[in-house]
């Protein structure tokens, strides 16, 4: 198969579709790989070193979907890329279509089979691809809290693990997965007075038992959220629906009862945030402000620290992206359940159910395009 890489151009995206390594195990099992030039120096991975790992190197992102017959990307495109996708071609990457109704119309129209990240889930319920850059997510969920609340960001000036003598920063959770758990283990590392909640009472008993004592578990409820939000200092939203629309758990007019300079984080923000008051921001400016409260809702965290959560990513994602070139599309998500879970348009057809009722699109059992 002929598979391409192109360079990310979402702003302050510096991850890549793979790494070398994961480059050179394509060229090993048969397959033609062409990186796009200069796709990797965010990463610190450059041409040559794509080269070495027997890619080849087309000067232009217009070359690379000409070229390609499956292309292997880390975020969704962008307009300036809907046009260079084929009819047929078969893109490999995160999507979220659930968040954004012109990606997905554009994907449709343009007749391509989009296999998304995302939704990759294995029968025990996990989502591979997904699982690493929640880790990384999660951490810097709280690495970033942590910074916005210094008061030169407008935050409370409250230090997350505190000093002795002086009370710790204390920080909300919601959500116990993937995501939630990494922030509350950061945070807790550091010192801080951490609340997770979710509606699972076994994961909570779960975590109950794994997590520092200085971490709580509460099963959440409107009237529990409400008096929650008003008394910490940090927010942390974590909830995740596989390939819905996050839910809104905290809303509008909950701002006014929340401490001046309460940060929220929402990592929930590509599935459209499960904060009422979010809107996806960028790493050039990261946060807003309303009634005093400090939002930050990049759309995509784990690209400020694209050495690590490249490296990541390609350990997740090269064994599916392997059964992918080697079989065709068709026959690895006819023989591999979690693949074919990963498929949500194809040809024209919108074949993953969150997506279709996200937009009251009409949608094609996924059996049917196979």
């Amino acid at each position: 198969m002929i598979i391409g890489i192109p360079k990310e151009i979402k702003p302050a995206e510096n991850r890549v579709g793979m790494t070398p390594a994961g480059v050179l195990e394509l060229v090993k099992a048969g397959h033609t790989v062409f990186v796009q030039s200069n796709a990797g120096v965010g990463t610190d991975f450059y041409d040559e070193d794509y080269v070495k790992a027997g890619a080849k190197i087309l000067p232009t992102i217009e070359e690379v979907y000409a070229t390609a017959e499956m292309i292997i990307k880390v975020k969704e495109p962008i307009e300036p890329e809907y046009k260079l996708i084929k009819e047929d071609q078969l893109l490999f990457t995160y999507f979220h279509f659930a968040s954004c109704e012109p990606l997905t119309k554009a994907m449709i129209e343009q007749k391509a089979v989009c296999l998304s990240y995302e939704t990759v889930e294995t029968p025990d319920r996990k989502l591979p691809l997904l699982i690493p850059m929640s880790e990384v997510a999660g951490r810097m969920a709280t690495q970033e809290g942590a910074k916005y609340l210094e008061r030169t960001f407008r935050g409370r000036g409250v230090l997350l693990g505190g000093v002795p003598g002086v009370p710790p920063a204390r920080v909300l959770v919601i959500g116990g997965g993937i995501v939630g758990t990494q922030a509350a283990k950061m945070a807790a590392g550091l010192g801080a007075d951490v609340t997770i909640m979710d509606l699972n009472i076994d994961r909570l008993r779960q975590l109950d038992d794994i997590m520092p004592a200085n971490v709580d578990t509460l099963v959440p409820n409107e009237m529990i959220m409400r008096e929650a939000v008003k008394n910490v200092d940090l927010i942390i939203g974590a909830v995740l629906i596989p390939g819905a629309k996050a839910p809104k758990l905290i809303t509008r007019d909950m701002l006014p009862t929340m401490q001046q300079g309460t940060v929220l984080v929402d990592v929930a923000i590509d599935q459209g945030g499960c904060f009422e008051t979010s809107k996806p921001t960028t790493h050039d400016e990261p946060t807003y402000i309303i009634d005093d409260v400090i939002h930050y809702t990049v759309a995509n965290m784990p690209g400020a620290v694209p050495f690590t959560s490249t490296l990541a990513l390609t350990n997740a994602t090269l064994p599916y992206a392997l059964q992918l070139a080697n079989k065709g599309w068709k026959k690895a998500c006819k023989e591999n359940e979690a693949l074919k879970l990963g498929l949500n348009v194809v040809q024209g057809d919108v074949v993953y159910r969150g997506v279709s009722d996200a937009f009251n699109l009409p949608y094609k059992p996924v059996e049917e395009v196979l």
